[in-house]
């Protein structure tokens, strides 16, 4: 078995102990790699996140059949979610979903084979492509939300809590992209909010983001405004982003 190299809750660490010994059976030799990420490869993984897994394999072939089975228990039992990429569709796939990639190269643990995303490269424009069509893509979906949403509170909640991983993670991918270092994406958003608020839009928005992530509530009342809010966040970013090709 392997060693993880961050903290998890014992029955996290299970079930991924569990769901990697049924991928090593059920795929054989097949079976390159298997990667945590996100969250969980940091140590920060919630009560609501998803346990991120990458499986990379060499053919992906009837064999799969046998770990459907415990996949499923895994997803009920503990959020896990998963992308199967075959090894030759790894340059194609860092380039397609380039910020994506570059968070996973960021944040992750191997647990099984060989740790193929350590040296990924990413073509700068390629990530900064991708970058700004995310946040375009989040901040046209939050305009449409709110519209929808917004006067129903655990709906707005909801919304914010969806919002919270493409904009950490934008705000990590601009940092690096603007030649600033690699933070985690929690304190790359805080550090961008820092820079973005000179008129204070933004002043109470992270806490709430981290609450609506972790709790899935926002404050009585107040529900639509951090919204709002998150909407215009993440405009601000992609206004941002907008600066990387200049």
């Amino acid at each position: 078995m392997y060693a993880f190299r961050v903290h998890l809750p014992d029955d996290i660490r299970r079930a991924i102990d569990d769901l990697v010994a049924a991928a090593r059976t059920s795929f054989g030799d097949t079976l390159r790699s298997v990667i945590l990420y996100g969250s969980a490869a940091e140590g920060r993984l919630r009560a609501t996140s998803d346990v991120n897994l990458l499986f990379i394999l060499k053919t992906f072939d009837a064999r799969v059949d046998a770990f459907r089975e415990p996949f499923r228990f895994a997803q009920a039992a503990v959020n896990v979610t998963a992308m199967f990429v075959l090894e030759e569709e790894l340059n194609e796939a860092f380039q397609a979903f380039a910020q994506k990639f570059a968070d996973i190269e960021r944040r992750h643990a191997v647990l099984h084979g060989d740790d193929l995303v350590a040296n990924i490269t990413i073509p700068r424009a390629a990530l900064v492509r991708r970058l700004q069509q995310v946040l375009l893509n989040l901040t046209l979906r939050l305009r449409g939300t709110y519209v929808e949403v917004s006067l129903r509170e655990e709906q707005c909640a909801i919304a914010v809590a969806e919002s919270a991983a493409p904009l950490r993670t934008s705000a990590a991918s601009i940092l690096e992209l603007e030649g600033r270092g690699t933070l985690a994406p929690k304190e790359a958003l805080e550090t961008l909010v820092r820079e973005l608020d000179d008129d204070d839009r933004f002043d109470e928005l992270l806490p709430h983001i981290s609450e609506a992530r972790e709790r899935r509530i926002l404050p009585a009342g107040r529900a639509a405004e951090f919204l709002f809010a998150t909407l215009e966040l993440a405009r601000a970013l992609h206004e941002r982003s907008q600066r990387l090709t200049a």
